[in-house]
This record gives C-alpha cells, sequence and structure tokens, in this order.
C-alpha cells in the first residue's frame, strides 16, 4: 500500500514539475528575446527538464520495485549519475570565492568519477553473471 501510494504522489509532483517547466520554457521564449534563449535562461529550462528526468527514472525505480521486489541497483546509479550532471549544468559561480568553487568541483569531481567507477563495476559483472550463467548452462 505504502508504494502505491508513493507512485501515486509521484506522479503528482511529476505532473507538476512537467507543468513548471513547460511554464518555465513559455516565460523563457517570451521573456526578454523573443524566441531566443539566453544563456541563464537555457540554464533554468535543462535543469527543469533534468528534474522531471530524475522523477521519471524515481518512478520507474519504485515501479520495479513493486512489480519485482527488487531493486535495480543499475537504475539507481543512473538516476545518481543524471543528479550530478544536473548540478554541474546549474553550477553558478557567482556569490562565490575561488576556493570554494574549486573545492565544489573537485568534490563534484570525486563523485562523477565515482558514479562512474561504480556503473562501470555494475555493467562488468552483469555481464561476468552472464557469461558465467552461459558458461554454466553449456556444461550441464
Amino acid at each position: 500500500v505504502i508504494y502505491a501510494v508513493l507512485i501515486i504522489m509521484l506522479m503528482a509532483v511529476l505532473l507538476a514539475a512537467v507543468i513548471d517547466l513547460a511554464w518555465v520554457l513559455f516565460t523563457s521564449m517570451i521573456d526578454i528575446t523573443p524566441w531566443l534563449l539566453e544563456t541563464h535562461e537555457m540554464i533554468s529550462v535543462l535543469g527543469a527538464f533534468l528534474l522531471v528526468l530524475i522523477g521519471v527514472e524515481l518512478l520507474d525505480t519504485i515501479k520495479a520495485y513493486f512489480s519485482e521486489n527488487a531493486i535495480h541497483v543499475e537504475i539507481v546509479v543512473l538516476l545518481a549519475i543524471i543528479a550530478i550532471a544536473r548540478k554541474v549544468i546549474l553550477l553558478d559561480p557567482t556569490g562565490m570565492t575561488g576556493t570554494d568553487y574549486g573545492i565544489e568541483l573537485t568534490g563534484t569531481g570525486v563523485v562523477v568519477v565515482g558514479l562512474a567507477a561504480g556503473y562501470y563495476l555494475i555493467k562488468k559483472a552483469g555481464i561476468a553473471t552472464i557469461e558465467r550463467e552461459q558458461v554454466r548452462q553449456e556444461r550441464e
């Protein structure tokens, strides 16, 4: 019951996020320069788009758990990669000192490398598992 309620609430949040994305895109298109997006407007639209994408992936993860009673680690890591990509795109250095900006970029870089390595290992383990299963079936 809790998962069903979570799915319904997440769908409501996603609907609101899609409406917000449409509103941000519409206002950005008619705001300062009609039918052309300024850099800050483009970043705002991309941020809203990636937020909707994160929500959709999270909904997919919850639905997969609801139907299979298994968490797909690969989907969760991809969700984290999308989230950190959103962070990188929306990173605004204004209002930061050079040291703060450097620390922020270093931390973000460490997270990106860690997630990429984790994703690589997950994919490699999946391939190795499939290969071992095929070898085991051939022996039988």
